[in-house]
């Protein structure tokens, strides 16, 4: 009896199940039900049902009306689903099948946008985290592709905002490096903090890293006693930057980065366990990046919570929302101009 009467349950479940199936198939027998149905999604940011609607809109109807709009919108939908590997290759497929369409320069700044984001797991979304001690390669490659989209579309209503966020990235990968050369001065791999030092400089003017740089390279300067290139860098230091923390009354203070004496027996004995001294680091984004304290994500424009108008695209009313999402309404500017 009582396997009956779960038989009995699990065949009214499924049945239950294909009707539901059967419903949504007959509702979503047209292309603007299907788009529709990706609006409603899109807007109570159910990424996932909009994405399974944006892909069955252009499985289903692939030269229809809202064909190439449900591409656009397929890119952000990956995007804000946390799947940057499916929104890069959709925007790369959206820029091969339409070289030419008017809002192809929203598929480069969203490749841009999406490496922006790459590197940021559940922990950097909630919990402050300092990303530039983090691996730097989807930094360079968003870097790459905001410097594409300003190439090809220097015109673009995305070029404002991609070239402060290249702004940002550029001072992330400077900071990188100084991380970087803080390390090898830790073990005592000078000539290696040396060279990171002087990269920075040669390739990073302007950036709140410079100061860090140039009191890197006195002190490694100092431990190779390769003297005038030292003393070099720190007249730069003292006349560019002349409250870093590493400079009191005018004069640069080692610390522990004063040539240790070499050779004693406890030395010797303990391979230099016991008479070791680290070199400090250098880190003054306090005094010359002290935005970076304040804002350390500073990636993601916050959205409108406004309803979106009935009749409108999900992409049109993100126009209204953010500075950096227009990719249907800035073709209709254009076509009227």
């Amino acid at each position: 009896m009582t396997l009956r009467l779960l038989l009995i349950i699990a065949s009214a479940f499924l049945i239950a199940c294909s009707s539901q199936e059967t419903e949504e198939e007959v509702r979503l027998n047209t292309e603007k039900a299907y788009y529709d149905a990706a609006q409603r999604a899109l807007r109570a940011s159910n990424w996932d049902s909009a994405i399974k609607h944006l892909q069955g809109l252009e499985e289903y109807f692939p030269f229809g009306t809202y064909a190439e709009q449900a591409q656009l919108e397929l890119i952000y939908a990956y995007h804000r689903n946390y799947e940057p590997e499916a929104s890069m290759a959709a925007a790369d497929r959206f820029i091969r099948l339409h070289p030419q369409h008017h809002n192809v320069d929203y598929a480069y700044y969203m490749k841009g946008l999406t490496s922006f984001t790459e590197g940021t797991g559940i922990f950097e979304r909630f919990l402050p985290t300092d990303l530039t001690m983090r691996d730097p390669g989807s930094a360079r490659q968003s870097f790459v592709h905001f410097a594409q989209l300003l190439a090809r579309f220097p015109n673009s209503s995305y070029a404002p905002d991609a070239r402060k966020r290249m702004i940002y990235l550029r001072n992330l990968l400077a900071r990188y490096e100084i991380h970087v050369a803080n390390y090898y001065l830790k073990r005592g791999a000078y000539v290696a903090a040396a060279n990171r030092g002087r990269y920075v400089v040669e390739n990073f003017q302007q950036t709140p890293a410079i100061p860090d740089a140039l009191a890197v390279m006195v002190q490694s300067y100092n431990y190779l006693n390769m003297d005038e290139l030292g003393e070099n860098a720190l007249t730069t230091l003292k006349a560019n930057y002349p409250q870093h923390p590493a400079l009191e009354n005018g004069e640069f203070n080692f610390g522990y980065s004063q040539r240790q004496p070499e050779g004693s027996w406890l030395q010797k004995a303990t391979f230099g366990l016991f008479t070791k001294k680290d070199p400090q680091g250098f880190d003054s984004r306090s005094l010359y990046n002290p935005e970076h304290f304040q804002d350390a994500s500073a990636d993601q424009p916050a959205a409108s919570q406004e309803p979106v108008e009935e009749g409108r695209s999900f992409t049109d009313w993100l126009r209204d929302s953010f500075d950096w999402i227009s990719p249907r309404e800035q073709g209709k500017q254009e076509s009227a101009e």
